[in-house]
């Protein structure tokens, strides 16, 4: 047996060395954690949008089988063809841009041009204004009161109906106003001084600095204004013309399920192989909808995606 003493210092060694050794083995633990959760993550985030890729690329009457997951089985591009044949499709999709764009451009400018003067301590009535907007978010009048007014208004089967209903919002100038909070009052100070009023304070000083919750609040209003069919349905049916994409596709998925509603038409049972294939159904069709609504938003999300957190977090910020 080995009777030999440790000194003092070949335990202070030890005791380094293992420290070091636990330094260098939590941080591959960690990593090591975090890459496996982020790639399952990945995997469950991105699953149902690929899944819904595959599907709109199969045979409807191979749809109905199941068991499409990442791959088509029978590749195919007639659901893409159902939707775009009609030439409405594509008159739909202009009303649907230009809705977008002038209700997000109008509710950007307006709603910060609000939030701005109810930020302004010195402003009299900033507080029952506020109280008036925020009570709008809890209580509403209803979709027949609604109807009434739009239709007072003179804007029944008219495109302005899709813009001015939506150029204020009561959530949208909270935030908006939060972040205006956090500016420092003294940039504003120095403008005045300099001579400048309110409307060019707020338009060389406050709007600029705002740019990442109004990238954010942008965002929202775009996806939106561009989901939104139901007022089309409700306010613009009778117009062909003004009608948006996502009311034509929703009418396209409708006429789809009514047509397919016999389960062996469905299936192509007594067709030919060519034209079972060509034959669409409403799971079919519903994925390739999916896809042609969401592809531009995606296409738009990126450029806006640096400021989405940034800006929801410092307009979060209580006063």
């Amino acid at each position: 047996m080995d009777n030999r003493q440790i000194s003092p210092g070949q335990k202070t060694g030890m005791t380094v060395r293992r420290s070091i050794g636990k330094g260098k083995l939590e941080p591959v633990l960690f990593t090591t954690f975090n890459t496996v959760f982020m790639i399952c993550l990945v995997v469950v985030t991105l699953y149902p949008f690929l899944n819904t890729i595959a599907v709109s690329f199969n045979a409807g009457n191979d749809t109905i089988r199941g068991g499409i997951y990442l791959w088509p089985r029978a590749w195919t591009f007639q659901n893409y063809k159902a939707i775009f044949a009609s030439g409405t499709i594509y008159d739909a999709f202009l009303i649907s841009v230009a809705r977008t764009v002038l209700s997000t451009l109008l509710n950007i400018f307006l709603t910060t041009m609000l939030a701005y003067t109810l930020s302004r301590r010195e402003y009299v009535f900033r507080q029952p204004i506020t109280v008036v907007f925020v009570l709008t978010m809890y209580f509403s009048a209803g979709l027949i009161p609604s109807y009434f007014l739009i239709k007072d208004l003179n804007l029944i089967n008219s495109f302005w109906v899709y813009i001015f209903p939506s150029m204020i919002s009561a959530f949208n100038m909270i935030v908006i106003r939060t972040y205006i909070g956090t500016i420092p009052e003294s940039l504003m100070e120095s403008a005045r001084i300099d001579g400048a009023g309110d409307f060019k304070i707020f338009m060389r000083v406050v709007f600029p600095l705002c740019k990442p919750v109004l990238a954010t609040i942008a965002l929202f209003v775009a996806v939106g204004a561009w989901n939104s069919w139901f007022d089309a349905f409700i306010y613009t049916s009778s117009r062909q013309h003004l009608s948006t994409l996502q009311y034509e596709l929703m009418k396209l998925l409708s006429s789809t399920m009514n047509s397919n509603s016999n389960p062996n038409v469905a299936a192509g049972v007594g067709m030919d192989q060519d034209s079972a294939r060509a034959l669409v159904t409403p799971l079919s069709i519903r994925a390739a909808i999916t896809v042609v609504a969401s592809v531009p938003i995606l296409l738009v999300y990126p450029f806006m995606q640096k400021y989405f957190v940034v800006g929801l977090n410092v307009g979060s910020v209580k006063e």
